[in-house]
């Protein structure tokens, strides 16, 4: 028995930092969606997906490595508050936006001065 816990004590640490990482990499990668994608909606998507899977997979690493229970609690609490209120803003932005008219970009548009298929 000593010795499972021994190997949990080890591992815990590391996965933590894992899970800290890999966040902080899906994180990027939704903001690098930001900037890349053409309109508001899929903007708007990039970034509400990536900050919620990134926020819950970092708050689980934080919480493999709080050193108590009672901030494993509040961190379960923070994330409680970004799962409910991230996607429900984000719903609201989009619902404003098309109430407010603005179309969402379909197919390929020209940028630059960049010719698309049926131009000469």
């Amino acid at each position: 028995m000593t010795e499972l816990v021994n190997v949990i004590l080890f591992i815990k640490p590391i996965l933590g930092a894992l899970l800290c990482l890999v966040g902080a990499v899906l994180a990027i990668i939704g903001t690098v969606g930001v900037l890349r994608f053409p309109d508001f909606y899929t903007r708007l998507h990039a970034a509400s997906i990536t900050d919620t899977g990134a926020a819950t997979i970092l708050l689980v690493g934080m919480a493999l490595l709080a050193p108590s229970w009672l901030i494993v609690f509040k961190l379960a609490a923070i994330w409680l508050f970004l799962f409910l209120t991230g996607p429900t803003g984000s719903h609201a932005l989009a619902n404003a936006a098309h109430t407010a008219g603005l179309q969402p970009v379909i197919g390929r548009t020209a940028r630059n001065g960049d010719k698309t298929e049926g131009e000469v």
